[in-house]
C-alpha cells in the first residue's frame, strides 16, 4: 500500500533536507523512514532503492543549482556574468552543503545527459563567449572554472581559510579578477 502524502518527490526534497542537515552520505532509506515515521520498506513504493534516492537527490540539487545560478547570469555579459556565475555556486555550496555534495554524485551517462547538469554547462559555454574563445581553449576553461569554482566551495567549507587574517571574501574575489585576466589573455584574436 502506498503512503498517503509521500511520493518520489517528496522523497526526494526530504532527502535533500537531510544532506543539508547531516550530510549526503547520510541520506539513507532507513534515516528518511525515521522522519515520515514509517518503516524503511514503505519507501520502496516510491523508490527501488539508496541509488534511486540518492540520483533523485542529485537530479533535485543539479535543478535548483542550475535555477539560481540562470538567474544570477540573466542579462549579464563578460566579467559580471562571470562573477554572477561564480557567486551563484559558491552561495549555493554554502547554504546548501549537502545538496552542493549531492550534485557532484556520480550519475550513469544516460541520467546525465538528461539532467539540469547539461544546463550547467550550456551556462558556462555561454559565459565564456564573452570571452571569444575557441576550441579547445574553451572547453579547457570550462574544465578550468569548474575545478576553481568547486575548490574553493570545498576548502572553504572544510574551514580551510579559516586560519589567516584574510577574508575569504576578499581571497574570492582576487580569484574571480584572476579568472577574468586569465580568460581574457586567451581570447582569439
Amino acid at each position: 500500500m502506498v503512503r498517503a502524502g509521500l511520493s518520489p518527490e517528496r522523497l526526494a526534497l526530504a532527502g535533500a533536507e537531510l544532506a543539508d542537515e547531516a550530510g549526503f552520505d547520510q541520506v539513507t532509506l532507513s534515516a528518511l523512514a525515521r522522519r515520515f515515521d514509517v518503516k524503511p520498506a514503505s519507501l520502496y513504493a516510491h523508490v527501488k532503492n539508496s541509488r534511486e534516492l540518492k540520483t533523485r537527490i542529485t537530479l533535485f540539487a543539479l535543478e535548483e543549482l542550475a535555477d539560481r545560478v540562470a538567474d544570477a547570469v540573466a542579462g549579464r555579459a563578460g566579467k559580471d556574468a562571470l562573477t554572477a556565475f561564480a557567486n551563484a555556486y559558491r552561495d549555493y555550496a554554502r547554504a546548501h552543503p549537502g545538496r552542493y555534495e549531492a550534485a557532484r554524485y556520480r550519475l550513469d551517462p544516460r541520467t546525465a545527459a538528461a539532467s539540469a547538469g547539461v544546463r550547467h554547462a550550456q551556462m558556462t559555454r555561454a559565459i565564456l563567449r564573452g570571452y571569444d574563445l575557441a576550441e579547445p581553449d574553451q572547453t579547457h576553461a570550462v574544465r578550468m572554472l569548474g575545478s576553481v569554482f568547486h575548490g574553493y566551495a570545498s576548502l572553504e567549507a572544510a574551514g580551510a581559510f579559516d586560519h589567516t587574517d584574510v577574508a575569504a571574501q576578499q581571497s574570492w574575489a582576487w580569484t574571480l579578477d584572476c579568472l577574468d585576466t586569465a580568460l581574457g589573455s586567451r581570447s582569439t584574436p
